[in-house]
């Protein structure tokens, strides 16, 4: 029997930057040639915004083109950065703060916005609506349809009321496909479509290997005597540096007498005793985060993978019938610490290409060629392209000469060094043998400004349907036992920030245990397994964490 379908000119997966600039882009084109247009965003949140988490420090060049009045429509923008602070934590009671002259250009802030993104694309998505925008929360993409001729028809998504053996419950409900003429995939780091789509159509066969970061936040109410609306600051240093590994932190002061605050820890780190989640809850103990903590109350917590290759690292983005876009591409800018107007531009730059093609009535082999046309005469292709080398130095060179090559690089060249670095090193292939490194005690959080993985879950408002296949496949179900346990210590104990992952002693030995339930759809597990044996798929849609402002 076959699935009910509908049809559409686009289909969009994901709510995001990138799918809702694409959708409101798209609907504004149909607009100004007098054309109709049917476009439909399917987001797998149970509300747009449910599974958006970023920083997020947003420059505004891509909403300024999108909605040049966001202002006057209400966009919430609220807080404008005032101060930049650039900060070294040399160990756990010290730190030195960074010149501003001595700081890489694209890291400066000036005109840019302290947001929540989660709010941001709630705003998107009413915008888009208003366009005539069909979005759909609560809707997995599950699969990729596929025409006779190889092409990419839609996609179908997810059944609902499946029991965790595999049998229609009795609130079964079976998938629907969506097809169209074009399909937008903005799933965000790591989708796991776009994973699919990379491999069929051999997109990254002429880029390096995509590197990642894990980013782990939380929000909290403070001492409103300590709060300095629109105060950024950012760092490095401790305590990732006594592990051997690198990334920064940021806390940054927005409206309503609230911070957040959180770290990123680069995924090519070699230590498997490695936690990312305490590596973040000890340094809040630092005074340089602890002075502005104490007296307050965390509120939120959250956490995702960050695609941070950079312009070296980009697959080809379109293929017969479908683009992939934004950081489900990676075109998250690492020396901004940025992602949200390029991905914003990917998406915008992807409508145009497509009501181009459509209106002209030559779909062209449905390649959508145009698209890199356009892309590479933007300013975001520009502005990748001037970041190129700011992670491969990072990663080569270590923050301190590292760092010195990016100040060279961006403030005396404009990112046009005549020399291009490369990291060509897999992020999951760069853990060491367990014992070959120390394993670290992390101390026992105190509950006042460090917590637990339950209670971090707990406010992450994170909830699946019980009874369902798990989302967190296993390619071989003894690898972590006979193979990751006594090589690497089983690492997803710990680099996953939500206690999915367990080893837990019975009659018959260790056993590996997956907590499915407690999964913030971080992709962490996807992405640095050692032996890449955990695959992450869709759950039930709505399933998931539900961030009412992250």
């Amino acid at each position: 029997m076959s699935r009910e379908s509908m049809e559409f000119d686009v289909v969009i997966v994901g709510a995001g930057p990138a799918g809702l600039s694409a959708a409101c882009r798209l609907m504004q084109q149909a607009a100004a040639a007098e054309q109709e247009l049917t476009v439909c965003v399917v987001e797998k949140g149970s509300e747009v915004g449910a599974h958006i988490l970023s920083g997020a420090v947003m420059e505004t060049r891509a909403l300024d083109e999108l909605f040049p009045n966001w202002k006057e429509l209400g966009a919430p923008l609220n807080t404008a950065v005032t101060e930049d602070r650039v900060v070294l934590l040399k160990n756990a009671e010290s730190a030195a703060k960074i010149p501003n002259a001595f700081v890489p250009k694209p890291m400066h802030n000036d005109g840019n916005y302290i947001v929540s993104l989660g709010n941001v694309t709630r705003w998107l998505a009413e915008q888009a609506e208003g366009l005539g925008v069909e979005v759909f929360p609560g809707f997995a993409a599950a699969e990729v349809l596929f025409n006779d001729d190889g092409s990419v028809k839609g996609i179908a998504t997810g059944d609902m009321g499946v029991t965790a053996a595999g049998e229609q419950g009795p609130n079964y409900m079976e998938g629907m496909e969506l097809h169209a003429k074009y399909t937008i995939f903005s799933e965000g780091c790591r989708g796991h479509l776009g994973k699919q789509l990379i491999s069929r159509f051999k997109l990254d066969q002429d880029a390096d290997p995509q590197h990642y970061g894990i980013g782990i936040k939380e929000l909290w109410d403070i001492d409103p005597a300590k709060h300095q609306p629109g105060l950024v600051v950012h760092g490095s240093g401790w305590p990732l540096s006594d592990a051997g590994a690198s990334g920064g932190f940021f806390l940054y002061h927005t409206d309503d007498n609230q911070v957040v605050v959180g770290l990123i820890t680069d995924l090519n780190y070699a230590n498997p005793w490695l936690s990312p989640f305490d590596e973040f809850q000890r340094m809040k103990h630092h005074p340089e985060i602890s002075q502005i903590l104490e007296g307050g109350k965390r509120v939120a917590y959250g956490a995702r993978a960050i695609t941070k290759g950079g312009f070296n690292a980009l697959p080809k983005m379109t293929m017969p019938g479908a683009l992939l876009l934004g950081c489900d591409a990676g075109t998250l800018n690492f020396s901004k610490i940025k992602g949200t107007h390029t991905a914003m531009k990917s998406g915008m730059l992807a409508a145009e290409a497509i009501t181009e093609t459509l209106f002209s009535g030559d779909q062209g082999g449905r390649d959508l060629s145009g698209f890199t046309d356009k892309y590479k005469a933007s300013w975001l292709f520009d502005e990748l392209y001037r970041s190129r080398n700011f992670g491969p130095a990072m990663h080569k060179f270590g923050t301190w000469v590292g760092g010195a090559f990016n100040y060279i690089d961006q403030n005396w060249f404009g990112g046009k060094i005549p020399v291009t670095l490369h990291d060509r090193h897999e992020d999951h292939a760069q853990l060491k043998p367990a014992s070959e490194c120390a394993q670290i005690e992390y101390p026992k959080p105190d509950g006042i400004l460090s917590f637990d993985k339950p209670s971090s879950v707990f406010l992450s408002n994170t909830n699946h349907e019980e009874d369902q296949p798990c989302h967190l496949q296993l390619k071989d179900a003894s690898i972590p036992i006979a193979h990751n346990l006594k090589l690497y210590a089983e690492p997803a104990q710990r680099f996953c920030p939500a206690g999915v992952y367990e080893v837990v002693e019975s009659e018959s030995g260790p056993q590996f245990q997956i907590n499915g339930q407690n999964c913030v759809h971080c992709k962490t597990c996807d992405i640095k397994d050692p032996a890449q044996n955990i695959t992450w798929v869709v759950p039930e849609g709505a399933g998931g964490p539900n961030y009412p402002n992250m």
